[in-house]
Order: structure tokens, then sequence, then C-alpha cells
């Protein structure tokens, strides 16, 4: 009789521990089952949905995107600060936004704590190329040479680019 009791209970404990998981935890309803979205990773959604918007030409809507990030950007950073991805992804979307001196704050914070970091050091050329620096993209470039990377070859076309312009 006793067993069964234990029993009984030991089902009804993992019932509800799996229904509560399932439900997302604390009743937030965040599109996924037991995972909390955080306001990093809901930023990084807003601007790959920008992304793929400004291909196919839509620009305001675009930019709707990365307003919505911003604002989820700046939460995150609130929350866990000199984080280089986080500044990373602030620098990249006040350069959409047109905000070259934002972005270039964000972008340097970031490369004072990741000198390294790939992104940054591509996004911050290409900001340079933006703003007619284009010394200053080259010595970006030079960071990531011999990386072996999408961030190379990305900043250098830009520069390319960038060059022929003006």
């Amino acid at each position: 009789m006793m067993k069964q009791f234990f029993i009984v209970l030991i089902a009804v404990f993992f019932l509800n521990t799996f229904l509560y998981a399932a439900s997302g935890g604390s009743g937030s309803d965040n599109g996924s089952i037991g995972k909390k979205l955080t306001d990093y990773k809901i930023a990084k959604g807003k601007i790959k949905k920008a992304k793929k918007l400004e291909k196919k030409g839509k620009t305001e809507k675009a930019q709707k995107f990365y307003k919505e990030s911003l604002k989820f950007l700046l939460k995150a950073n609130k929350k866990k600060a000199a984080d280089p991805d986080t500044l990373n992804y602030l620098g990249f979307v006040n350069r959409k936004l047109g905000n070259f001196e934002d972005a270039e704050i964000y972008y340097l914070l970031g490369l004072d704590i990741d000198p390294n970091h790939r992104g940054i050091n591509e996004y911050l050329g290409e900001l340079y190329v933006n703003t007619n620096r284009i010394d200053m993209a080259k010595e970006r470039l030079k960071v990531l040479e011999g990386c072996n990377c999408e961030e190379f070859e990305e900043l250098n076309t830009a520069i390319k680019q960038g060059s022929s312009r003006y």
C-alpha cells in the first residue's frame, strides 16, 4: 500500500514538472517549450528579419525591425554589460539606422574587450567605408587577414567597392 502511494506521488511530481516545463515555465508565452528567450536572442531574430527585408528592397519595414531590435539590445546590454557580441549588434543596428557616431562608439567599446572580434572588425570597417575613411577600413581588414573567414571577404569587397566610389 505504501509502495503504491509513493509511485503515485512520484508520477504526479513528474507529470507536474513536465506540464510546467511544457507551458514555458512561469506562464511565459514565448513560443518555445521550456525555454525563455533573452533580449539578446529576440534582438538577433529581429535583425535577421530586417536583413531579409533589406535584401528584398523593403527598407522601411527593415528599419522598423532594426528600431525594435535596438530596444532589446539596450536591455540586454544593461543586464550584461561589456559583452562584445551585444556591442557588435548595437553598433550594427545603429549603423543601419544611420547613427554612425553611436555605432562607432559601440564598435570601439567592443574592440576594447575583444580586439580580434571578427564581426566588430568587419562592421567597423564597413562603417569606415560608409564614412569615406578607407584607410581606417583597411586597418580593420588587416586584423582579419589570415582568418580565412567570411568577414574578411565581405569587408574586402566593401573596401574595393567603396574605394571606387570615392
